[in-house]
């Protein structure tokens, strides 16, 4: 079957800092669908709460959080420039302003509350309701597409995605110490995996890329001998 001649969901979960962005971007670009970042939605509601009093001195309030909810709006624009979309809160770019590892400090744990995951859970499955879309996230082929046709599970080691992210930051300008980003990415993994709401977990039928050692290159062979598999089907 030719690839253009049927839409599809790819689901791209795995742990923080793996490149699944990068790679579901990629993705994107290669099939004409459109990429949905979940994980800058969870980040922009952490970006909101710490600026609007729902984290005060190192502590997430989750009733304040709550309460938020409703003045917060989620878009996606494409940026011609990058090739990719940026996200908006309120109509406010926030692409740079979530990828702080102050933000990364909050995210797990804002999204693991209830009513955060139960909004933008909404919101994903009506971006995604008429197919040809890559989203990639925690939960996309567990909870937010159970029956998408093609599931990813992405990870690499801990070190490996603890030096992406330094010279990601690094890169921006940062000041930052890769022994904190480590062990952030070590808590990070931790809190994904062990929170009651939607933890991180494999999908029974998700194929899992270990992308410690692979080129994005090597990636995207990979990925193009998977949805050769799917749309034979």
């Amino acid at each position: 079957m030719d690839r253009d001649s049927r839409k599809i969901v790819i689901a791209l979960d795995g742990h923080s800092s793996c490149g699944k962005s990068t790679f579901a971007k990629a993705i994107a670009a290669r099939l004409g669908y459109i990429f949905i970042d979940t994980g800058a939605m969870y980040r922009s509601v952490t970006l909101y709460a710490l600026e609007n009093g729902g984290i005060v001195d190192g502590i997430v309030d989750e009733d304040a959080i709550v309460a938020l909810l409703d003045q917060i709006e989620i878009t996606f624009r494409f940026n011609p420039t990058r090739g990719a979309s940026d996200i908006y809160v309120n109509g406010e770019l926030v692409e740079g302003k979530i990828r702080t590892i102050e933000v990364s400090n909050f995210v797990s744990a804002v999204s693991s509350i209830a009513a955060v995951r139960t909004k933008l859970v909404a919101m994903q499955q009506q971006m995604g309701r008429k197919r040809g879309v890559v989203m990639d996230g925690r939960d996309i082929g567990t909870v937010v597409f159970p029956d998408a046709e093609l599931k990813i599970f992405m990870t690499a080691e801990p070190k490996v995605r603890a030096e992406r992210r330094y010279a990601e930051l690094k890169a921006k300008g940062d000041d930052v110490c890769f022994e904190e980003i480590l062990e952030n990415v070590i808590a990070r993994d931790k809190a994904d995996s062990t929170r009651a709401i939607s933890p991180l977990r494999k999908a029974d039928d998700a194929i899992v890329l270990d992308n410690s050692y692979m080129t994005v290159e090597q990636q995207m062979e990979w990925f193009d001998a998977q949805l050769a598999r799917v749309l034979s089907l």
